[in-house]
């Protein structure tokens, strides 16, 4: 495959070097177009040295050649990364001041961005606008992930890692065709694979539009007294990047979250955080609701629910509540134990989803984070709670130590209603949700 890499002026640049090794591993010719800036942090000859092709700037350098026009025509490929807002700015409106901005209005071919940038110049409306244009002209923009940023900063703005950036972008270029090849355009993913398979997938182009998804994410705490709870270490990260994935692809959104921190919501798309169940969707497609406890969840989701087409169970649900809840805090007293708390059951919800439908052609979504233990692994408990639970699909995961809970990274297998494997996906959790999202859509197209 013949690709373009451009390459704007950011920190993160150095990354660029790591994504050119890769596709060239990988047996692609590369090209990378710099932009002037884009070399003050990695010189020309690096990446010269490591495309064996040459390194420009200028729509002068080569006028016979027609490069700022002949480069975009002959790619089957263009990945930008890093795209700095200045550069999303500039292909937003159409500017030719540079090679790399040229051929991006010369190419017929797809072309995927990804983004780096301080997590203000991200969420600033300007920068939004720009990511909505250019998305809408098909072009791929990748959500950036969330972490350390230049200096003590911390937020969503990060370049997500190069083996990420090559397989989103690397599946874009594979899916193209469906409306005769043109930038941006997609086909459907291809079949899953075996039991061995890792492939990952990236959103199509507004393959979930004029739909509604429900999302739950987060984990919900039972009040053991007014101060204590019965919680799960989930962070809500994975169920807050279906929900961007979702948006991303046009879906209209409710992300019923469930003790889910702000910094963790910040990865949604300049989110409308409205309070309580029922709340309006935004214009961006996103709306929140915020839960606390199981009961309160059940209660948000089951009436979000009823107008949705999707619902996905992504939160990590409490299986038991204590019984009676004092309403002071239940004190200390030396040389006397407390009184045991009695748990009781908490209802269960997406057994109650998948049961009680609202509608013909409604898809239901779990999740199962699981332990191995002595009564069988992770994918045979996932396999028996698939069959139990009478979802469409079921995503599991196994969790433990650094693995799932709070990580930045996750690693699924998709069973579907017979416990039978559907896909596997690795990768951040952005890539994930991707790949459940074309999960849902083969599932119901």
């Amino acid at each position: 495959m013949r690709i373009l890499l451009g390459v704007s002026g950011g920190i993160a640049a150095y990354k660029a070097v790591l994504l050119l090794r890769l596709l060239r591993e990988q047996g692609h010719a590369v090209r990378v177009i710099p932009t002037e800036a884009a070399l003050r942090f990695v010189g020309a000859p690096t990446f010269e040295a490591l495309s064996g092709e040459p390194v420009t700037t200028e729509v002068f350098d080569d006028v016979p050649g027609v490069q700022h026009v002949a480069l975009g025509q002959g790619a089957d490929l263009i990945v930008v990364a890093p795209a700095t807002a200045d550069l999303i700015a500039r292909a937003a409106a159409g500017r030719a001041d540079d090679l790399l901005t040229s051929t991006l209005l010369a190419a017929r071919c797809p072309v995927v961005m990804a983004p780096a940038m301080h997590t203000e110049m991200w969420e600033h409306p300007a920068t939004r606008a720009n990511v909505a244009t250019l998305r809408e002209r098909g072009v791929h923009v990748i959500e950036p992930a969330s972490g350390r940023l230049t200096g003590k900063d911390s937020g969503p703005g990060r370049l997500p890692e190069p083996e990420d950036i090559a397989r989103q972008a690397l599946s874009v270029a594979g899916r193209r065709g469906e409306d005769g090849g043109a930038r941006g355009t997609s086909a459907p993913a291809a079949e899953p694979g075996d039991a061995g398979d890792h492939s990952l997938s990236v959103a199509a182009t507004r393959d979930l539009a004029g739909r509604h998804v429900v999302v739950s994410a987060g984990g919900t705490r039972e009040p053991i007294d007014p101060v204590r709870f019965i919680g799960n270490r989930s962070s809500g990260r994975q169920g807050v990047a279906l929900a961007a994935a979702a948006a991303a692809r046009g879906a209209r959104v409710t992300l019923v979250a469930a003790n889910v921190d702000d910094s963790v919501l910040r990865d949604l798309p300049a989110a409308n955080r409205a309070e309580g169940p029922g709340a309006a969707e935004s214009a961006d497609g996103v709306a929140v609701v915020h839960v606390g406890s199981t009961a309160e969840l059940a209660d948000a989701v089951h009436a979000a629910a009823t107008t949705a087409d999707v619902v996905v169970m992504a939160a990590a649900v409490a299986d038991f509540r204590p019984e009676n809840t004092p309403d002071a805090k239940i004190k200390k007293v030396p040389g006397r134990p407390p009184e045991p708390i009695r748990l009781v059951e908490n209802p269960d919800i997406l057994a109650g989803l998948a049961r009680e439908r609202r509608h013909a052609g409604q898809v239901v979504v779990g999740f199962a984070a699981e332990t191995g233990d002595a009564a069988g692994d992770v994918l045979q408990h996932g396999r028996e709670k698939a069959r139990r639970k009478g979802a469409d699909l079921l995503v599991v995961n196994a969790v433990g130590r650094d693995r799932g809970f709070g990580a930045a990274s996750n690693e699924v297998t998709v069973l579907d209603g017979a416990g039978e494997v559907v896909t596997r996906a690795a990768g951040s959790k952005r890539v994930v949700a991707d790949a459940v999202w074309d999960a849902v859509l083969k599932t119901r197209p």
